[in-house]
């Protein structure tokens, strides 16, 4: 899955403040993840966010 440092995911599930957007912070073994909702940062592992994407939004600038 080709997913990148700032590009925004929409989830399958939603964080419990309702939001389902979430900005890439850092990539590796595991994401760092933050939501677009409230802010709230988490750290979870590659294989468990890829599973929860719906959709990659990235905004080009090409």
């Amino acid at each position: 899955m080709d997913v990148r440092v700032g590009d925004t995911l929409l989830m399958k599930k939603k964080h419990p403040c309702g939001s389902d957007r979430f900005a890439v912070l850092r990539i590796g073994a595991d994401f760092k993840i933050k939501c677009t909702g409230c802010g709230h940062e988490v750290m979870l592992e590659r294989v468990k966010v890829e599973k929860n994407i719906k959709k990659i939004i990235r905004e080009d600038s090409e």
